[in-house]
């Protein structure tokens, strides 16, 4: 059955230097609860027994086994701003979230994961930042604002609907949509079965990591070296050529960071974001996959769930289409105005055509090809029985 992409919303700004501080002492709030995750769940493949899960509030460690038969869950509620602690004894602690040093943090931290009886060595000292701070110790870090920590939120949000339907074409091996505390980002990743050649000169945690083939993608919320918010892709081991990809829409391979990158704003202020976003890791999926000869004939999904990855809802069409419309009658007003104000028309101007109602009423028109193409097939499939 095919499940049309529903409407994610506003798109809201993200900017890095507006909310950096923030953004890196929760950083070390989450790295602290990563830690306590780390201790309480077994190893599992590429690390993915430490990740965090997006909510309907925030991120959570998912439920984790601790002392006497119970279990453990923490989620970073990041609309009600407090780290809420529960076990299946039915207690639950909570821990504001507010500027307060990452020592504090630490310090209440254990604190509460005393009074509940669970029992877990948390190591101090930070993992994947430049220039770490032992957290029990730290009271650089001690920033908060919760309005850029609930855009933030958002954020993550659509970026995992998008990583999500992005992974549904695939039949291989693939990773959970899932946020990396070490790194502090949301990502999803692709493998093709083999073992990746042992990459000299790593620690334990990547060559763990990185132990087989991986095509990856995923969502900055600013940090990572990049310094803007941005979706990312890249593939490991790097295969020649890639660097070379020209992608057919909007961002680009950057040498500095060895990656393909879709900056956030960019994606935000184009017609469609959510198609942008899904063409970019469409594309550059695409162009390292066949670079490093995957075998996609085996790996890739070719029915209609992939086919479904960039459809649309009718009302989400429509409010593209009204979008679209908006700003095209801003445009022709403009001319109207420069028309007015300064003369005739300026050479090589595009002059509004007439249209007959029909066409206009539907809305067809004004959308892009590659819309009005889908929205026609969705209406079409509209009035047939469900596939399943």
């Amino acid at each position: 059955m095919q499940h049309p992409l529903s409407d994610l919303g506003e798109w809201p700004p993200l900017e890095w230097e507006q909310w950096r501080d923030t953004a890196e002492t929760l950083h070390m709030y989450m790295q602290i609860v990563g830690k306590a995750r780390l201790g309480l769940t077994p190893i599992q493949n590429h690390w993915w027994n430490i990740a965090f899960y997006l909510t309907a509030r925030g991120l959570t460690t998912s439920a984790m086994p601790a002392d006497r038969g119970m279990s453990l869950d923490i989620e970073f509620d990041l609309l009600s701003h407090e780290v809420v602690c529960r076990t299946s004894h039915s207690e639950i602690r909570n821990i504001p979230l507010r500027p307060v040093s990452v020592a504090k943090f630490f310090e209440e931290f254990t604190k509460t994961l005393s009074s509940l009886g669970v029992s877990v060595k948390i190591d101090p000292m930070p993992v994947e930042v430049a220039n770490p701070i032992r957290c029990d110790i730290d009271t650089v870090h001690c920033s908060y604002d919760s309005d850029a920590v609930t855009r933030f939120f958002y954020t993550l949000g659509i970026a995992d609907t998008l990583l999500k339907r992005f992974s549904t074409n695939f039949y291989g091996k693939i990773s959970p949509v899932h946020f990396f505390w070490g790194s502090f980002d949301l990502a999803v990743t692709r493998f093709n079965g083999k073992r990746a050649s042992a990459r000299p000169g790593v620690d334990s945690v990547q060559a763990e990591a990185y132990s087989h083939e991986v095509i990856s993608a995923g969502f900055w919320p600013g940090n990572g070296g990049y310094g803007r918010t941005a979706f990312y892709s890249y593939a490991a081991p790097t295969p020649d050529g890639l660097q070379n990809t020209v992608l057919k829409g909007k961002g680009g391979f950057n040498p500095k960071m060895g990656e393909f990158i879709l900056d956030y704003a960019d994606a935000r202020a184009s017609g469609d974001p959510a198609d942008t976003v899904l063409e970019f890791l469409q594309d550059t999926y695409s162009a390292a996959a066949d670079l490093a000869q995957w075998d996609r004939a085996s790996l890739d999904r070719r029915d209609d769930v992939a086919d479904a990855i960039r459809l649309k809802r009718p009302h989400v069409l429509q409010k593209l289409c009204d979008e679209q419309r908006a700003s095209r009658s801003l445009q022709r007003r403009r001319l109207c105005d420069h028309h007015h104000d300064h003369g005739p028309r300026p050479q090589g101007a595009v002059r509004p055509v007439a249209r007959s109602a029909s066409v206009h009423s539907s809305g067809l028109f004004e959308l892009r090809p590659e819309l009005r193409l889908r929205w026609y097939l969705l209406e079409q499939s509209s009035s047939s029985p469900a596939r399943f």
